[in-house]
């Protein structure tokens, strides 16, 4: 697992894992799956409260559908906003368990950039390298159109709780280490960053 800064220019150095160069259009790529509806819904259930996020596969095809299999493998239940950056982002995207985390670091091709970073957004993190995503994503805090230019293609939009992300505990900024937690999931962030909030378990809600 690599912790790659993804634009170094910046003071606030955006970070993401990566499982080097495998490289995966997701379990089932969104051109040979079935028809689907165009926009789905999927309720985060946090500990600050419910987060409900319509995502758009036109936007972003590839990251819709890594996002949509994630949420029905129940992979986020129990995963920790391990970086939160007031002004700027909130980040997840490390299952609770190691192993589960590794089942699921396999990369996904790039999407077009079609929609912008404003605030309330929802994006995949990656590398700052072509077909770097996997797992990780953030939640704009703010108006950040300069990642559009960087290749960081939303997939939808949080629709109702941004109250609820606005006040998810930043204590630790950006302090937890992406490679701790990839190798002792949650362990290494209860153990040391006993107050993060986390997400509780997601769901699809409606859309298919």
């Amino acid at each position: 697992m690599k912790n790659l800064s993804i634009f170094g220019f910046l003071v606030l150095a955006f970070t993401g894992c990566s499982g080097g160069s495998k490289e995966s259009a997701s379990q089932s790529s969104p051109a040979s799956q079935r028809a689907a509806d165009s926009t789905y819904r999927v309720e985060l259930d946090t500990t600050k409260g419910p987060v409900v996020i319509v995502v758009d596969r036109t936007l972003a095809p590839n990251g819709a559908q890594r996002f949509y299999e994630l949420v029905k493998a129940k992979y986020f239940d129990g995963a920790r906003f391990y970086r939160v950056v007031p002004g700027f982002v909130v980040q997840w995207g490390a299952a609770a368990e190691p192993a589960v985390t590794k089942k699921w670091d396999v990369t996904i091709p790039d999407d077009p950039v079609k929609g912008s970073n404003t605030a309330g957004t929802v994006t995949f993190a990656a590398t700052g390298q072509p077909n770097s995503r996997t797992t990780h994503m953030f939640i704009n805090l703010a108006d950040n159109v300069r990642l559009d230019a960087m290749g960081f293609a939303p997939i939808g939009h949080v629709s109702s709780g941004m109250q609820a992300v606005e006040h998810i505990y930043s204590g630790y900024a950006e302090q937890p280490n992406q490679a701790q937690i990839a190798a002792k999931g949650n362990a290494y962030l209860e153990s040391g960053f006993p107050h993060l909030d986390y997400i509780k378990s997601a769901r699809i809600v409606s859309g298919s």
